[in-house]
């Protein structure tokens, strides 16, 4: 139903933005081909991924906390594995990356309190009490950082809500890093 869409299958407003997707990973992901039949889509989702990595106040560990708390709330078989293996590639804890994976806690304080924000944005739409929020504040967060985990989540939303619709198959480099959800095991 969703084709995974080529240089040659695209739409021409497509291309540019392939183009993009080729020169950041060295090869159009399977998400980026899918997202293709919608440039207007596809672009929201570059822009909006690109923003966030480069211009939020968040670490990159940070970053990959709130993406991977996304990717595990919203069961997205496809960028589970494929931040798990960017979290790899850039050598970042390994306990940490295996209890995003399980959603489980992080032992520490700081980071716990960000993937529990994120996670309580998603699980309420946005719907938090003043108490979820000063747990958040309170850890050394921000009026700002409470913002901009919003970018991050719009990001996970157009990729993880796109694969979701597309079953988008693994690329394979992630395929090492294949995830089911705990609830589907």
């Amino acid at each position: 139903m969703f084709p995974l869409l080529t240089k040659d299958t695209a739409p021409a407003e497509a291309l540019p933005l392939m183009e993009r997707s080729i020169a950041a990973y060295s090869f159009v992901p399977n998400l980026h081909a899918v997202l293709a039949a919608a440039p207007i889509t596809y672009r929201a989702y570059l822009d909006t991924f690109e923003a966030f990595e480069k211009h939020s106040s968040f670490s990159p560990l940070e970053q990959q906390i709130i993406f991977q708390t996304a990717n595990f709330q919203n069961r997205c078989h496809y960028c589970l594995p494929g931040h798990t293996m960017l979290m790899t590639l850039q050598k970042m804890p390994a306990e940490i990356i295996q209890a995003l994976r399980e959603g489980r806690p992080l032992a520490d304080a700081k980071l716990e309190a960000l993937r529990l924000y994120t996670q309580r944005l998603i699980d309420k739409r946005g719907h938090l009490t003043q108490g979820e929020v000063h747990d958040f504040l309170r850890v050394g967060y921000n009026e700002r950082h409470a913002l901009e985990v919003l970018v991050g989540l719009a990001a996970k939303l157009l990729s993880n809500f796109t694969n979701a619709l597309a079953h988008t198959p693994l690329d394979e480099p992630i395929k090492t890093f294949e995830w089911k959800h705990p609830a589907e095991r």
